[in-house]
């Protein structure tokens, strides 16, 4: 079975305004419209059987909202597994969490630059005591900004990791979008899953190298990134990239399946 383990679904009325900020933030023209139907299209037409769908809430009034949306994507198809959502500012942390634990929502998603928080935080390290060991993460790690003034990077994350190592955490974008020499450095051959998300078309072919060689080939998840991206145009790139430093894509896909198996197996 084949898994993409970084996509985004947006409810059908905010669809739209979802895309704008995502092409005004990172300059990228998204291919997708960002609706469930046109990633399963798009996922039937790559070949791909289960698709990983992540939200964040930007604030805390949405985390309800975000939830609400992810509970419901997956009563919409068997083929979706949806990740929750919290903020450090939410005020009822172990309630929602009860609620996504008793509606078998597996993981949480936490997006800093969008979410208006640092991965250093005081807050997100007492939201991190509070979720524990339970949930997988993704963690959307870097941005245009250098570590230092980002709200996520490559040093926050292994940092992270060290304070709380019971969760499985995935690093978003190789370790870190537009972060990768400091991923190199702090985060390959970490307790950390790597994905391959909004990273192939720009990360250098060193840097890269360096990167799979320090991390374990086990500890790479194919993600497209879906809507900025198509999968299988991110297959392919994997292939033309990825192949002849020796990852194999089958090794990618099937590694998410193994991590969100099919809802009830």
């Amino acid at each position: 079975m084949y898994t993409d383990t970084h996509t985004h679904v947006f409810h059908p009325k905010i669809a739209e305004k979802a895309i704008n900020q995502l092409r005004g933030h990172y300059g990228i023209e998204p291919v997708g419209t960002g609706v469930l139907g046109d990633l399963l299209a798009r996922a039937d037409a790559a070949g791909i059987d289960r698709m990983v769908v992540h939200t964040a809430a930007t604030d805390p009034s949405q985390v309800i909202p975000a939830n609400n949306w992810a509970l419901d994507m997956e009563r919409q198809s068997t083929r979706i597994t949806a990740f929750g959502t919290l903020h450090p500012d939410y005020d009822e942390p172990e309630k929602e969490l009860d609620r996504l634990r008793r509606a078998g929502i597996r993981g949480l998603k936490f997006h800093p630059d969008f979410q208006g928080f640092y991965l250093n935080d005081p807050k997100f390290a007492r939201l991190m005591e509070i979720i524990g060991s339970e949930f997988t993460l993704m963690i959307h790690v870097g941005d245009l900004l250098p570590p230092e003034q980002n709200p996520s990077c490559p040093l926050k994350l292994a940092k992270l990791r060290r304070d709380f190592p019971g969760p499985t955490i995935i690093a978003a974008h190789l370790g870190g979008y537009s972060h990768w020499k400091w991923a190199v450095e702090h985060l390959a051959g970490q307790d950390v899953y790597l994905d391959t998300s909004s990273s192939l078309s720009f990360v250098d072919d060193d840097t890269l190298r360096q990167l799979l060689r320090r991390h374990p080939a086990d500890r790479l998840l194919f993600g497209s990134d879906y809507p900025l991206f198509d999968p299988a145009d991110e297959m392919r790139l994997v292939e033309r990239r990825l192949t002849p430093l020796g990852v194999r894509l089958d090794d990618l896909l099937t590694a998410g399946s193994r991590l969100f198996p099919d809802r009830g197996e």
